[in-house]
């Protein structure tokens, strides 16, 4: 599994809503793209896709921005990245696969099955406490 700057960006952008779910207030994009330079227009982008996935709502007006609409305990870092389109890396299915063809595909199986696991296994909550108590600064992928 191949984490693209699409799939980073919605995760930063999911864990800083996540971390201000106790501040009733909305988050300007501003803020977001300030805090991890995240290009302006491709974070609008992307947070219309969450928004369509349910997970954050819009605010309009002076004071408007986003909030997160779900509890950071149902969603994973595999959910955000499947909702921005990441899928698992497909088999170079050559008509003539050799051997060696098919002991590397095996690899590249196990670890995109890896990776899944992995993601799954982390949710937005988890960070936040990770975040919180100073065991990192920031959440990076």
């Amino acid at each position: 599994m191949v984490i693209s700057a699409r799939v980073h960006y919605a995760c930063l952008a999911m864990l800083e809503l996540a971390m201000r779910t106790e501040d009733s207030a909305p988050v300007a994009v501003r803020e977001i793209t300030d805090l991890h330079n995240i290009p302006g227009p491709f974070l609008v982008q992307i947070l219309r896709t969450l928004r369509t996935a349910g997970w954050v709502q819009s605010v309009r007006g002076s004071q408007g921005g986003y909030r997160l609409s779900v509890d950071p305990k149902q969603i994973t870092l595999l959910d955000v990245a499947e909702a921005m389109g990441c899928q698992e890396g497909h088999s170079c299915g050559a008509e003539h696969a050799t051997a060696t063809d098919e002991a590397l595909q095996q690899v590249w199986d196990k670890a995109s099955e890896a990776s899944r696991n992995m993601l799954s296994s982390v949710r937005l909550s988890d960070l936040v406490e990770q975040c919180r108590h100073g065991e990192a600064t920031m959440f990076y992928i």
